[in-house]
């Protein structure tokens, strides 16, 4: 793969995996318009490690804090985190139904839904799910609050995220809104929550290079430059949107979503998949 498609695709990647819009659906939808072949498991360890560098750079005193109350130390002064010392266990339950689902639908996720009809599709209807929680939810809750009920149903809604085009923190950060979560709450649980996840597929890919005897392929100028590019974009990404949420909503990336979700049936039925 040359250069310029690694680092096209990371920035994508970097760009699309926090925010709601689904980086499955433009990553793809990238490689489809150029004609570009991105199969294999160096590129998904490659994007994987990049975001999850991306989440544990930028939420590494969260996650110390977190961890050691877990334990029960006390560690960290966020005053919301301080206050919940079960946040440790509430996101390791909530990472239960994304494992299960991706136990059951992974053939499914990496073959059938992965086309621009299926995605096109869960753009669309995420997106008006997203517009809607936008509406109803109260947002009158901060991360002290969270609780079992909150971890289940978020957890539950992060499950859905293995079908192409639905967006792990579109769905997650909307069901913490129709929680009544405040928006930065949802979405700072929604991107912790992403992390055991991303780090799981992460350890299954290079697992799977183990077994092929590959894992010397990753010392490569390409893999570094990749997981370098989407781990600094996604870091930036994530800093920007946490920010944009303390003063907006979603609204606008729901209408995106609408309208790209369009854009992409529409060329889907120009232009069929191979």
């Amino acid at each position: 793969m040359p250069i310029y498609q690694v680092a096209l695709l990371a920035i994508v990647q970097g760009l699309t995996e926090f925010l709601p819009v689904s980086s499955t659906a433009h990553l793809y939808l990238t490689s489809w318009l150029f004609g570009w072949k991105t199969e294999g498991l160096d590129f998904d360890i490659m994007l994987h490690l990049g975001t999850l560098l991306s989440v544990l750079l930028y939420f590494f005193r969260d996650w110390a804090q977190i961890i050691g109350q877990g334990f029960g130390i006390r560690a960290g002064r966020d005053d919301q985190l301080k206050h919940n010392h079960m946040l440790l266990w509430l996101l390791a339950i909530a990472s239960i139904p994304v494992g299960a689902a991706g136990l059951v639908f992974n053939k499914q996720a990496e073959g059938a839904w992965r086309n621009p009809f299926v995605i096109g599709v869960m753009l669309i209807a995420v997106g008006a799910l997203m517009w809607v929680a936008e509406n109803a939810g109260r947002q009158q809750r901060d991360m002290a609050a969270v609780g079992g009920p909150d971890a289940v149903t978020i957890g539950l809604a992060q499950a859905l995220a293995v079908i192409p085009g639905v967006s792990r923190s579109g769905i997650t950060i909307s069901a913490g809104l129709f929680r009544n979560l405040d928006r930065p709450t949802a979405a700072r649980f929604s991107f912790l929550l992403s992390t055991p996840v991303i780090a799981a597929a992460a350890a299954k890919t290079l697992w799977d290079m183990h077994k092929q005897h590959h894992l010397h392929d990753l010392i490569t100028t390409n893999f570094l430059v990749g997981v370098g590019v989407s781990a600094l974009t996604g870091c930036v990404v994530i800093a920007w949107f946490l920010h944009y949420l303390r003063r907006s909503g979603l609204r606008p990336f729901a209408y995106y979503r609408m309208i790209f979700g369009i854009i992409v049936l529409a060329l889907a039925f120009i232009r069929p998949p191979a």
